[in-house]
């Protein structure tokens, strides 16, 4: 742990991180050629030009000759119509090379987030990880579009001025390059600070903008509880801060841009006055000056304009930075090398076996401990028990979204480690509790896992759902859009989508989670039909707090701190007179359903 500092400030000193771009440039070698070909066309051109005016002081002014003087400002035009053409085609190629690495980046670090594990998400917020999806790559595609234009002008520019100061004049090229130790080195110094703090500025406005994400999602109970002063002053304090991050890491730029500005065009003074004094010695022509003057402030300007980009630069690399530590996190559940295949046609056998288990963030807080039992094709468990008993655990770890510490998970006899999650998922169908709908169209939510679903297949879920009459009294039927998380539906209607959803998937093992909680009486008798019509032939387990809905159950496991403390039936639970029993009394003491509890 104590490395661990000393790692990270090493990484912020240092622009490595921009090395990971490399294989995405790499994709588009006639794009970056097409930039090359127009930067150095473009810095050719501008390098020509004081040529032009030593020829221009030295020969038209002094001989009176005013058709020679004619003659270089037409070539003086025509030359900025190539450095016109080669400027428009240089930001043509670097731009479009910019969108398209940056799309690429942007398209791999989604994919490689959406397959990373449930213990990575436990760990991270999603509005920071949406952040560095958007932020930082836009901070990337700044670097790699304009900022590298630049920089990549600048140089070529700044290297062909020194070239053509050496050959124009050696004496005075010798006393310019003595100065540009002066601005290097500040330069390369001033620049760790400003790595430094835009990293710093960095990861403050991300924290802003996830606190903002936050808020904003959950606007309704900021309302409902009168919390808008409060989320209003927290993100100002995190709006607050990320700015004092960001002065901070302007203000070092501006230090560093200032300096070697100074530096520069200092040097370029002093070295200038030695040549006038030159000049007046008769060891210079005046046009040769006037070409060295040029050809200075071109040097000086391009370590100017470089000492500018490189501020742009750090921030790139410290974004890159970020992007590479999402692409460098590994998943934790992963498929094997040669993964075991699950038997077909599946049968849809459950199989704990001595399983003990703890959330990573929670390793001192086991959730399960030695949980056995067997679940026989086309039979349906119920899974009961008070909050925190371990019930969305065990769901959990038959989605392998985690492994379990000790013991096995077996699906169809086949350890889940050692099979494909993805064709193991395949193999189920979730009903959550608390319902994702996405911002897409209710045939688009309904076919979610099913892209070979056809309407009339949609159709027949949602009927079986019970979701079809209210699908088709929205605007557009299955084509509306149902809003971000179905803001617009009752949570018994999200309820029947996802209903509909696990329907359509038409999977061996369906795991329902308190699947029609959220319904009315009159919906959850239809939809509860509906279900056990689909339960019939498949394995079956549900998650279940009221207990109304486990009567009809073939078992029901009793889950208590962890650990299975009763297994049976309905009937055979009550008369033990245990915890089950004493869970029925509390919900089956009123009512209809303290006949059903009697009898």
């Amino acid at each position: 742990m104590t490395d661990q500092p000393s790692e990270s400030s090493a990484r912020r000193r240092s622009i490595k991180p921009l090395a990971r771009l490399f294989p995405y440039l790499g994709r588009y070698p006639r794009l970056i050629l097409g930039a090359l070909v127009f930067l150095a066309l473009a810095a050719g051109t501008t390098l020509t030009l004081p040529m032009a005016v030593r020829r221009m002081i030295d020969n038209g002014f002094t001989g009176g000759d005013s058709g020679f003087i004619n003659t270089y400002f037409s070539m003086l035009l025509i030359l900025a119509g190539v450095l016109a053409v080669a400027s428009a085609g240089r930001y043509y190629f670097v731009i479009t090379l910019g969108e398209r690495v940056v799309a690429d980046i942007r398209r791999d670090v989604f994919a490689h987030v959406t397959g990373l594990s449930a213990s990575f998400y436990d760990a991270n917020r999603s509005g920071e990880i949406v952040s560095r999806l958007t932020a930082d790559t836009t901070q990337i595609k700044s670097t790699v579009g304009a900022t590298s234009s630049v920089a990549l002008r600048n140089i070529i520019l700044c290297t062909g001025a020194i070239g053509m100061m050496f050959i124009t004049s050696p004496k005075l090229s010798l006393l310019v390059v003595a100065a540009i130790p002066l601005i290097v080195f500040p330069i390369v110094g001033f620049g760790r600070k400003v790595r430094k703090r835009s990293r710093e500025a960095q990861d403050t406005l991300a924290e802003a903008m996830t606190l903002a994400g936050e808020t904003i999602g959950a606007t309704r109970t900021i309302q409902a509880f009168n919390a808008e002063s409060l989320a209003r002053w927290r993100f100002t304090n995190a709006v607050d801060s990320s700015f004092r991050a960001a002065r901070g890491a302007i203000a070092a730029r501006s230090v560093l841009t200032g300096f070697a500005i100074a530096i520069a065009f200092g040097s370029v003074v002093g070295v200038l006055w030695y040549g006038a004094h030159s000049v007046l010695s008769g060891e210079l022509t005046a046009g040769t000056l006037g070409q060295f003057l040029l050809y200075s402030v071109f040097a000086a300007g391009a370590l100017g304009a470089l000492s500018e980009v490189w501020g742009e630069i750090s921030l790139a690399a410290g974004a890159a930075e970020r992007i590479g530590e999402l692409l460098d996190e590994e998943p934790a559940i992963t498929a094997p090398a040669s993964p075991t295949l699950l038997p077909v046609p599946a049968a849809g056998q459950v199989t704990f076996d001595s399983v003990s288990f703890a959330y990573p963030q929670r390793p001192d807080l086991p959730t399960l401990h030695d949980v056995s039992f067997d679940v026989k094709p086309g039979q349906t468990v119920a899974i009961v028990g008070s909050s925190g008993a371990g019930k969305s655990t065990v769901f959990s770890l038959i989605l392998r979204y985690y492994d379990a510490l000790t013991g096995r998970v077996l699906i169809d006899g086949v350890d889940v480690r050692e099979a494909d999650p993805a064709a193991l998922r395949d193999r189920l169908a979730l009903v959550p509790q608390d319902v994702t709908i996405f911002a897409a169209t209710a045939a688009e939510n309904i076919s979610l896992g099913r892209d070979d679903a056809t309407p009339e297949m949609i159709e027949a879920a949602a009927r079986a759902a019970q979701a079809h009459e209210f699908i088709m009294s929205l605007e557009n039927g299955y084509d509306t859009q149902l809003g971000e998380r179905g803001i617009t539906l009752s949570g018994g209607q999200r309820q029947r989508i996802a209903i509909a959803r696990a329907i359509l998937r038409d999977a061996p093992i369906l795991l329902l989670d308190e699947a029609t909680s959220a319904l009315d009486a009159e919906s959850e008798t239809m939809v509860q039909t509906a279900l056990e019509k689909l339960m019939e032939n498949r394995t079956t387990l549900v998650i279940a707090h009221r207990l109304a809905t486990v009567l009809k159950a073939d078992r029901i496991l009793v889950l208590d701190k962890g650990r299975i403390v009763e297994d049976g039936n309905h009937e055979s639970l009550v008369r033990k007179d245990g915890l089950y029993a004493r869970l029925a009394r509390l919900q089956f003491e009123s009512g209809a359903e303290a006949l059903v509890a009697a009898k």
